[in-house]
């Protein structure tokens, strides 16, 4: 019936008896075998997520191993395989070999607390990013100045951006471009813009160092505000009230219902231009960024700054609040910094840092989820999406030939709008609308089944 070959590797058999006659047999312990470790290496498309969680659970049961999360499992895993490498090479040849006991335990013992916390964690789903951005737009004369603020979204969905000597206005509803105003005549470069939050305003800050004011919808000057002695690069609005900074070195609060020489306060603390300016959500808070490498946070009930952090290395352009967290601010430096750090204001200190291996030029949060996007000029122009706090890469976007300078959200908070010293404006997919509740459904869930 078999070939030669194959009966000298047949085991003698054992003639099987009447049912009640046979003994319970002893099931050897496969310790040994490392499944823990062959499972995960095995072959396969399965979820990567839920083999890691399987192999700690292995690990648990079988090898008594206290794992309760995903940053213990993968620690442990490289202990196991620098120190049991030899050993394996000698058990994988008999299938039975034991290189310790496991533990003994009975078909109707619950599984360890340790195996019960590991299937409690949360998992978010993993979301993958495109790649590529889902549409390009030419935008000839955007300067390569580091220090300018040239785009801006507005909550009617309308993108302005300063070319030139001339403000321009696209419609992402409809794609129609208009040009707002046009400063050729004064030779006048566009240096910031920045809508107001209603979307019906938007303000210009030139080269001359005076701002305007314009309505977007009939196209029409209705305000010019003067009193810097040299360009404006930052502008950030607070409901009427607009604040705007200079190579002056002064920031200038102004409410927009007063007459245009009325002045509302002048904060001085920067020792060069001021290029980042970002008002907290709760409008209590003005963090400003210049290039004298400060970052300096104002209130309106005390003229000087209440913090000034010195930590980076370079211009800090780069501003955001969190939406999540109050009092949470992030900032970037420039080439000689490269750093993105976060910041606690109500205590005044430094929460986490970390080297992003480039220039960065803007920063922006996600409004639904615990993420952010920075954009990087020198060494590696592109844009990068970061998850909060753990501070993980979730994709770095590539595109632009050139550093990429500015940065935009979209009112729906789902895309971003980047522009680069390649003269382009790219449009990304990078946040999600809404917010991620759902568990993913797995067998893997302890409490998947319990109400």
């Amino acid at each position: 019936m078999f070939q030669s070959e194959y009966q000298q590797r047949l085991l003698p058999g054992v003639a099987v008896g009447k049912k009640e006659d046979i003994d319970l047999r002893c099931i050897p312990t496969r310790a040994g075998n490392h499944w823990n470790r062959n499972f995960v290496n095995a072959p396969g498309d399965s979820n990567v997520y839920e083999s890691s969680v399987y192999s700690c659970l292995l690990r648990n049961e079988f090898l008594d191993e206290n794992i309760t999360s995903l940053e213990n499992c993968e620690q442990t895993a490289q202990v196991h395989a620098q120190t049991d490498d030899f050993r394996d090479r000698h058990n994988r040849i008999f299938g039975f070999a034991s290189g310790s006991s496991s533990p003994v335990r009975t078909p109707f013992a619950n599984i360890s607390e340790s195996s019960q916390r590991l299937l409690s964690i949360f998992k978010r789903p993993m979301r993958r990013l495109p790649r590529r951005p889902y549409k390009i737009l030419d935008a000839p004369e955007l300067q390569d100045d580091f220090y300018l603020n040239l785009i801006d979204w507005s909550s009617k969905n309308t993108l302005a951006v300063g070319l030139g000597c001339s403000v321009y206005l696209w419609s992402a509803v409809s794609g129609q471009v208009t040009r707002l105003c046009d400063f050729n005549n004064e030779d006048n470069l566009i240096t910031a813009v920045s809508w107001h939050g209603e979307g019906r305003q938007v303000a210009i800050g030139t080269q001359s160092g005076y701002v305007t004011i314009w309505d977007a919808e009939n196209q029409k000057q209705i305000n010019r505000l003067e009193e810097h002695s040299a360009r404006v690069t930052a502008l950030a609005w607070c409901g009427n009230r607009l604040a705007s900074g200079s190579r002056d070195r002064s920031i200038l609060q102004r409410d927009i219902r007063n007459p245009p020489t009325h002045i509302t306060r002048c904060l001085r603390g920067h020792k060069l231009e001021v290029c980042g300016l970002q008002w907290s959500p709760s409008n209590r808070y003005l963090a400003s960024g210049g290039s004298d490498n400060r970052l300096l946070v104002w209130t309106d009930d005390w003229p000087e700054p209440i913090y000034a952090f010195d930590e980076h290395k370079a211009v800090v352009k780069a501003l955001g609040w969190s939406p999540h967290k109050s009092g949470l601010l992030a900032s970037g430096g420039g080439s000689a910094d490269r750093c993105l750090r976060f910041w606690n204001v109500l205590t005044g200190k430094l929460v986490k840092c970390i080297n992003t291996g480039a220039q960065i030029s803007n920063l922006a949060w996600a409004r639904d989820s615990r993420e952010l996007v920075t954009t990087h000029g020198h060494a590696q122009p592109q844009v990068i999406a970061w998850r909060y706090p753990s501070l993980k890469q979730m994709a770095r976007l590539s595109g632009h030939t050139q550093r990429v300078l500015h940065l935009s959200v979209s009112p729906d908070n789902e895309s971003i709008v980047t522009g680069g010293a390649d003269e382009t404006l790219r449009f990304w997919t990078v946040f999600t609308k809404q917010k991620i509740s759902k568990e993913p459904n797995s067998v893997l869930r302890l409490f998947k089944g319990i109400r």
